[in-house]
């Protein structure tokens, strides 16, 4: 199953003239692509675009609030035995570590996976309502929920290569599965995508059940240097 992914902009562009979120310097979005591209990815400030040529491995595309899926982004999906889908270049190593997980006695499942931009709409959406439930003004429901759900057009979750990791429920809490990808995670190319204390720089809250593939080589320098993707991605940068 190929799907391009399309962004859905009609909350995106009011969402962000009405949040003022402590900004950090995000460092250059990396493209991937199977040939040399040229794109423009929308970063930083409303209208402000830079384009890249870039042929940078597929896993280290970096989306974040700052950092938009390019409009002609392409995902080949796999589905899962549960039903969710997730892109067919991470599903090898997935199997293997959802292997490794139960061969130790943990249990985890993929509670989610790849989304359309519509379901990342739906989900931004409720949150945005029942944080409005609560209370909270527009303004400040707009602003609290975008370090709890992505925006359309800037989740990862809409590249297939980050799922949501939780216990089966039968044999295993979901303390006990956080645990354990928090050490092992890296080992198959995964890494926890939103760490403790890391808001500023990542503009989510802990998210312990949240993993992204990058392959091995980042991963474990992630692990090893406690760096958030975003770091990594700056020291990369700089290195090259």
């Amino acid at each position: 199953m190929r799907v391009i992914n399309a962004r859905t902009t009609t909350v995106t562009v009011l969402a962000l003239l009405v949040i003022s979120l402590t900004m950090v310097t995000s460092p250059k979005a990396q493209l991937f692509s199977n040939r040399v591209i040229n794109t423009e990815i929308k970063t930083g400030a409303i209208g402000s675009t830079q384009s890249y040529t870039d042929q940078t491995a597929w896993y280290l595309i970096l989306v974040n609030k700052w950092n938009y899926i390019p409009d002609d982004y392409e995902i080949e999906l796999i589905k899962l035995s549960n039903g969710q889908l997730v892109d067919k270049r991470v599903y090898p190593a997935l199997q293997k570590m959802f292997t490794a997980a139960r061969s130790a006695g943990v249990y985890p499942r993929v509670v989610s996976g790849y989304r359309t931009a519509q379901e990342q709409q739906r989900l931004w959406d409720q949150k945005v309502a029942e944080l409005r439930a609560e209370g909270y003004s527009f303004g400040e429901a707009m602003n609290k929920a975008q370090t709890l759900v992505a925006v359309p057009g800037t989740s990862e979750h809409q590249l297939g290569i980050s799922v949501d990791i939780n216990a089966d429920g039968i044999n295993s809490t979901e303390d006990k599965v956080y645990k354990w990808l928090d050490k092992n995670a890296h080992k198959y190319g995964f890494i926890q995508r939103y760490p403790k204390d890391k808001t500023a720089v990542t503009g989510y809250i802990y998210e312990p059940w949240h993993y992204r593939y990058v392959g091995k080589e980042a991963a474990k320098r992630i692990y090893e240097q406690g760096l958030t993707f975003e770091e990594y991605m700056a020291v990369l940068g700089a290195e090259s």
